[in-house]
């Protein structure tokens, strides 16, 4: 699929919040490994971001349930169709238990340590202020800024260990869904297309593709009976439109 620019759409609310964190964690390894002030910067007002979500979320709980779901799932897979590799499956599903053993043996909520700490919630104070975190707003900030990158660096780590078991899971749940779907070539005539879903399949993720250098972009709206696609031509003057003419596609309606 190199070939192509992909938009993906959840279905559930569950699966938003997993993708939500999954981009805010790649933001995260992108800015972690810059040298540069600017990096550490973007790194704490990434890390500021997933500690909303934690805090609005009960986020280690819904990992859980997925977790499980998913063992059930795969753990089913085995019974009802003996031609799969049942030695792959049972290495997933030992992951799957190593994972949430793992999430089960972490007390508390994800993250809490960060959200107590001095710095952090001074940032998180400041930060809804545009421009508020300068060094004369915060000087214990500006200070840490001026340590040597080394230094940074180890608190940076520090302070994202703790997210680490959660993201491994969602990135595996979230790898997971991708591949329970085989790719369909559709048409949009004149840019639009519709489709109802099954709602006694547990359908969690839409996947549109569509060739790189093509000069419109997939708009999905809908839920878990019925969605839309619309591909929108961008005009640098005004509101995007809808195309035209018939567009091909790739549709991939991912269930697990």
């Amino acid at each position: 699929m190199n070939n192509f620019t992909i938009y993906e759409f959840p279905l559930n609310e569950r699966i938003r919040l997993f993708m939500r964190l999954e981009q805010l964690f790649q933001q995260v390894d992108h800015f972690v490994a810059g040298a540069s002030v600017w990096d550490s910067r973007a790194v704490i007002s990434t890390l500021l971001d997933v500690l909303s979500l934690f805090s609005r979320n009960d986020l280690k709980s819904e990992t859980l349930k997925e977790l499980d779901r998913h063992s059930a799932a795969l753990a089913k897979l085995t019974r009802t169709q003996p031609d799969i590799d049942h030695g792959k499956v049972e290495t997933l599903l030992a992951r799957l238990d190593a994972l949430s053993k793992e999430l089960y043996g972490n007390p508390g909520k994800i993250g809490v340590s960060l959200m107590e700490n001095d710095l952090f919630k001074s940032i998180s104070q400041r930060s809804t202020i545009p421009g508020g975190t300068c060094s004369f707003d915060l000087p214990a900030f500006h200070y840490w800024l001026q340590l040597d990158d080394a230094q940074r660096r180890r608190d940076l780590e520090e302070w994202i260990l703790p997210f680490q078991a959660i993201r491994t899971a969602i990135d595996l749940l979230l790898n997971f869904i991708r591949s329970y779907g085989t790719p369909g070539l559709e048409i949009a005539a004149t840019g639009f297309f519709q489709k109802t879903l099954d709602h006694t399949l547990p359908y969690q993720l839409l996947r549109v593709a569509i060739e790189r250098g093509q000069p419109y972009f997939a708009e999905i709206s809908g839920g878990k009976h019925r969605f839309t696609v619309r591909f929108m031509r961008p005009d640098a003057t005004g509101r995007p439109v809808q195309c035209p003419e018939d567009v091909r596609f790739q549709l991939t309606c991912c269930l697990l």
